[in-house]
């Protein structure tokens, strides 16, 4: 019974890892995916606050913190130098403050 025991247990684990080692694979294919689109979902937006508000030559305190976290997110999922030039230019625009608060 001993022997039965070890020659299942030789046979099913190494069937088992290889099982959990491919669900591991799957989901960080998705988990890869996921990041991708956010990343670019990310870009789309950041590049169109940045259209819109270097055209206007100032930009709201809010939509300034809206881009500078949507920075933060794209840049720690890997992206790119374009929008850090973005960045830079949303930063030397003037900050407009909300009406009452000047």
């Amino acid at each position: 019974m001993e022997q039965f025991l070890m020659s299942t247990y030789t046979i099913t684990l190494p069937i088992l890892l290889g099982y959990i080692v491919w669900l591991l694979k799957r989901q960080k294919k998705d988990r890869d995916a996921n990041a991708k689109g956010t990343m670019l979902l990310l870009r789309v937006q950041l590049i169109e606050y940045h259209d819109k508000y270097t055209a206007l030559g100032e930009i709201p305190s809010y939509a300034y913190e809206n881009f500078c976290e949507m920075y933060t997110a794209y840049h720690a999922l890997g992206g790119n130098g374009m929008v850090t030039k973005m960045y830079d230019e949303i930063n030397k625009l003037h900050l407009r403050q909300k009406k009452g608060t000047e």
